[in-house]
């Protein structure tokens, strides 16, 4: 930057014959410009100096009209705003200035235009007085124009895959049941012909060898009917629980099986009143409510019990159709589901993906590096569960890594369409950003939420609107080329070369261009002629850039210089 003041010679900037007559309005000004070359930032490109109107410097009755002019190298003229100063007996609205001077500060913004990569600042003044205008005066060069390095920004805005919630072993169980005479606990040769036990007895055997199904323990829960003493139904469903426990043991046994010490778990529970109200529950009797109300409403057991029986026809009933089933014991085997392995997983993906689950495919399609395969297999699960908006959202976020934009984002508002989910709604934003529509992408990035991914693509944005130090505190640690390029924006350039090295952009031509930019600011001659040679090298593009870029104005007399860039 150059920010010397320096003074605007008006005599030799008249561009008429009237030179004597506006000098007599108005003499010599001091000036300051803050940046220079002028700089972009948020598409916008902002003029800041201070001016100093010397003593006796503006004609008492004298009017001026200050205007400074950005003319671009093709000659276009873009005007920055313009202040009118007058002097102390001036009739007029402008800025009044004093036998004694003064200083003001002006500050003025355009849109950023192509052109403006290459021109150079004056200012226009037009004094006047009375109603009666003078010469125009020119001004020489004042400031060039323009650094535009944010828009070196490389748009890698990161999409999101959703995740799946496989688990290849899943905690399962089987049951079995051995109901019971009344008041008795041995267990009938007849109720081991059940099919349930003899289902239960084929799992068992089965699991010995099925490496899908480790068995982990039997849990027994023994009841007695609600009839009768309490305490003595406590003992007759711990006595059940034991003859269950020795049923198992015996089948063990015969079955020539080992069971591992600590297997088999008895609760017992003694009288059954839950599965009593269930079973009442399920019947169509005409005192059904009569006796769910005396179950909600007594809570002492013994009288519930009484009040129960005092009504005798249903009390037959109930010994009939809903007692019995409550002596039980009901043997609970607990179990893992253990599922493929991932060498299972990949094969059948692609010899019988029909036999996997949604979540089987989703996982599956991780376990693979080749885009081209984790596209196949997000297919052909989008072809079995074509309602899941996860498996076509991966579909999307696999193209998108393939730079088929367009065919990602049909992916993506299909997914959207079926639920709106945080995910897609990032992977949308990304789209939107990477199709130049800045305000729709930070949109849908804002309703997608905190995700990292979807922070750094908002600091992409923030890079665009120049807020440089809000963009690096939402990229966080992120190690690439657009958090060195943020760095270097926001005045931290000596941190910038470290971030590029460790980015897996380290060897791309920008990258070279920006650290040429870096050595630059750091007065390096030597770095920058080295790194702007090797961006060359990669895409020559980088030369004619670099011949007009405003960052290398003070080195376009350097030799080497000038080799590089071809000037």
């Amino acid at each position: 930057m150059n920010n010397k003041i320096k003074s605007i010679a008006l005599a030799s900037a008249v561009t008429g014959g009237m030179f004597l007559g506006s000098c007599t309005l108005v003499k010599d000004l001091d000036y300051k410009v803050l940046e220079d070359p002028l700089e972009m930032h948020g598409d916008e490109v902002k003029l800041k100096m201070t001016a100093t109107f010397v003593e006796k410097g503006l004609n008492k009755k004298a009017i001026v009209e200050v205007t400074p002019i950005f003319i671009c190298k093709d000659g276009t003229e873009i005007p920055f705003d313009t202040r009118t100063f007058q002097g102390e007996k001036a009739a007029g609205n402008g800025e009044v200035i004093t036998k004694a001077g003064k200083t003001i500060t002006y500050e003025s913004t355009r849109a950023y235009q192509a052109c403006m990569e290459e021109g150079e600042v004056v200012i226009k003044i037009l004094p006047k007085k009375g109603t009666k205008e003078k010469d125009v005066i020119m001004t020489d060069k004042i400031a060039d124009g323009t650094i535009i390095t944010p828009y070196l920004i490389q748009l890698d805005d990161q999409v999101i895959a959703c995740e799946d919630n496989f688990k290849r072993i899943t905690p399962e169980s089987t049951e079995a049941t051995i109901n019971y005479d009344k008041a008795k606990f041995n267990v009938k040769a007849s109720e081991l012909k059940q099919d349930d036990i003899k289902a239960y007895e084929a799992f068992i055997i089965d699991a010995q060898t099925n490496v899908r199904r480790e068995l982990k323990g039997v849990n027994i829960m023994s009841y007695a009917s609600p009839e009768g003493e309490i305490d003595k139904n406590a003992t007759l469903a711990e006595d059940r629980a034991k003859s269950a426990n020795e049923y198992l043991n015996n089948f063990y046994k015969k079955s020539k099986l080992e069971m591992p010490a600590g297997f088999v778990t008895q609760t017992p529970k003694g009288e059954d009143w839950d599965g009593f109200k269930k079973e009442v529950e399920k019947t169509t009797h005409e005192d059904k409510e009569l006796i769910l109300r005396v179950l909600e409403m007594t809570s002492d057991l013994n009288k519930r019990e009484q009040d129960i029986r005092n009504m005798a026809k249903t009390y037959t009933f109930l010994e009939k159709n809903v007692l019995p089933q409550l002596r039980r014991s009901q043997m609970t085997l607990n179990y893992d589901k253990v599922g493929y392995s991932d060498d299972e997983l990949k094969q059948l993906s692609k010899t019988n993906p029909d036999t996997l689950n949604v979540e089987e495919l989703l996982f599956t399609a991780t376990l693979v590096d080749d885009l081209n395969e984790q596209l196949r297999i997000y297919k052909e699960a989008e072809r079995l569960f074509a309602n899941d908006h996860r498996v076509i959202n991966n579909v999307g976020y696999i193209l998108y890594l393939q730079n088929d934009v367009d065919g990602a984002k049909a992916k993506f508002e299909k997914a959207y369409g079926i639920q709106e989910d945080a995910k897609v709604a990032n992977n949308l934003g990304a789209v939107a950003h990477m199709q130049g529509d800045r305000a729709k992408a930070a949109e849908l990035f804002t309703k997608a939420g905190g995700a990292p991914e979807t922070q750094y693509n908002l600091g992409l944005i923030a890079i665009q609107e120049g807020k440089y130090g809000e963009a690096l505190e939402k990229m966080g640690s992120n190690k690439t080329f657009n958090v060195a390029l943020g760095k270097v924006l926001n005045g931290e350039k000596d941190a910038a070369g470290g971030i590029i090295d460790a980015s897996t952009e380290a060897d791309a031509a920008y990258s070279f261009y920006l650290k040429a930019i870096i050595a630059a600011r750091s007065d390096n001659a030597s770095d920058l002629v080295s790194n702007l040679t090797k961006a060359i090298q990669k895409d020559a593009a980088f030369k004619s850039k670099a011949a007009k870029d405003a960052e290398f104005i003070k080195f376009r007399d350097n030799a080497e210089f000038k080799a590089a860039a071809g000037l």
